[in-house]
């Protein structure tokens, strides 16, 4: 698929790998409709720095956790640009709690994440299909994460929904096949600033992955751009980790 001239929703756009997606996505010729929940700033200034670039972007605000948010967002992104052609779903959370700290995956932390990591995509993929289908043609990249292939991570319940991520994608392949692609790509360790704080451990893990490298959100981003154009895969779940899990 050509991404000239096709309107793209980036959940989490303003930011880390939204944020390098929403510039790749806009370098291919695309308008880009940046999503953000509390990063308003984050996401007036992507949408600026691809405008002053002579791209066309709008930032527009719903908690992709809420249904009626959502639907809410893709009529108004409808009602300015006409219609929805790729979404990436790559609005998520986390919570950093240490795996044998059981008590402290709370219900209110498990209901949290699940619903933007999880329900918040399938809301998303939901109220953009029918407008993919009347086109007879939609992408859909999901953002994944080793830690649902692992089970490690920042938290047990955040390995948990990354899985969930991972099967919600092939579910909807099937549900929205022929005419819409849904992918997923699951990113290892990137630089991005999920590692506040942490920055030291992240500069412990690069020499031990094959590639002894972070990859980074434009390398991510080039691969999310890469699975909208393939034209003969759906229901994939592509691992871009350096090596990390081999």
């Amino acid at each position: 698929m050509d991404l000239q001239n096709k309107v793209a929703l980036v959940t989490g756009g303003g930011t880390g790998i939204g944020r390098a997606t929403c510039f790749a996505l806009a370098s291919r010729g695309a308008t880009i409709a940046v999503n953000y929940s509390r990063s308003r700033s984050d996401a007036e200034e992507t949408v600026q720095l691809i405008n002053n670039e002579g791209g066309r972007a709008i930032a527009i605000r719903a908690d992709v956790a809420k249904d009626q948010n959502v639907r809410e967002m893709v009529d108004a992104i409808v009602e300015r640009f006409g219609t929805i052609d790729l979404l990436v779903n790559n609005a998520s959370m986390t919570r950093h709690i240490s795996f044998d700290d059981l008590e402290a995956a709370t219900e209110d932390v498990w209901d949290e994440l699940y619903d933007v990591n999880v329900k918040g995509m399938f809301f998303c993929a939901r109220a953009v299909a029918p407008l993919m289908k009347k086109r007879k043609q939609g992408a859909i990249v999901n953002l994944g994460s080793i830690a649902g292939q692992t089970g490690l991570g920042s938290s047990l319940p955040y390995a948990v929904s990354k899985a969930a991520v991972h099967g919600l994608t092939k579910s909807l392949a099937r549900a929205l096949s022929p005419c819409i692609r849904v992918n997923c790509v699951v990113p290892g360790a990137v630089a991005t600033r999920w590692w506040a704080g942490r920055e030291e451990q992240m500069e412990r893990l690069a020499p031990q992955l094959l590639l002894q490298h972070i990859s980074t959100p434009e390398q991510i981003a080039h691969m999310i751009c890469a699975v909208l154009e393939q034209e003969a895969m759906t229901g994939q779940v592509i691992t871009v980790d350096s090596g990390q899990t081999l």
